[in-house]
């Protein structure tokens, strides 16, 4: 395992990349602690983040109910005063 700094993988992110795809694992430093690290793809333990779905986002899921219109709120309101 080889350190490089942050300041270095701004430089050249590419060589770290390189080295990462050559079978190296490669740990990034902040002022000479480790912050992260780069690993190969098929190292053990590595997940991947799934992808994202494609198509338009299902909002009728995050919105919730539909809301009621102001004919319907009042006759809910006059019911309501009713079981008083």
């Amino acid at each position: 395992m080889n350190a490089i700094s942050v300041a270095e993988l701004r430089q050249n992110p590419t060589e770290a990349l390189a080295r990462a795809e050559a079978g190296e694992t490669v740990i990034i430093t902040r002022h000479r602690h480790p912050i992260a690290k780069i690993v190969p793809l098929d190292a053990p333990g590595v997940a991947l983040i799934p992808a994202r779905k494609r198509g338009r986002a299902n909002l009728d899921e995050l919105l919730g109910p539909p809301r009621r219109t102001h004919d319907e709120v009042e006759a809910l309101l006059a019911e309501m005063k009713e079981d008083r």
